[in-house]
């Protein structure tokens, strides 16, 4: 499992590790009985404190995503895909527009952004 961890972006460690993960569970990357790597030995391998991880696990099991043993061990946990409300639908579409501002303003031009977009739904569709 790779996970990237960006020292120098303005979104905490633990919020990169849950989205990271989160990409690879919904791509079907990390599968229902898989276990995770132990929270100290991911915490070494990207270099972080081991409850920055711990955060990250207990957020995604709040989702539903993971079962997080009393020992400290996690497993991904057989999960429905919810369907969002028309009220979290706007949330992602406000969520994207200000994503997509953040690129913009960064120096991308709006052409290798769409032709990025068009390549994320062209994946999507695929799914």
């Amino acid at each position: 499992m790779i996970l990237r961890i960006d020292s120098e972006s303005p979104t905490p460690v633990y919020r990169q590790i849950v989205d990271g993960l989160r990409v690879a569970l919904v791509k079907g990357n990390l599968v229902p009985g898989e276990s995770l790597p132990a929270v100290r030995r991911l915490a070494l391998d990207i270099g972080v404190h081991f409850n920055t991880v711990a955060q990250a696990y207990r957020e995604l099991a709040r989702e539903g995503w993971l079962h997080i043993s009393a020992r400290g061990g996690a497993q991904v946990k057989e999960r429905s895909m919810p369907v969002a409300s028309k009220s979290e639908a706007g949330t992602y579409r406000r969520r994207i527009e200000e994503l997509i501002a953040q690129i913009q303003a960064s120096g991308a031009t709006p052409s290798s952004l769409a032709r990025e977009l068009r390549r994320v739904a062209k994946a999507l569709e695929g799914s």
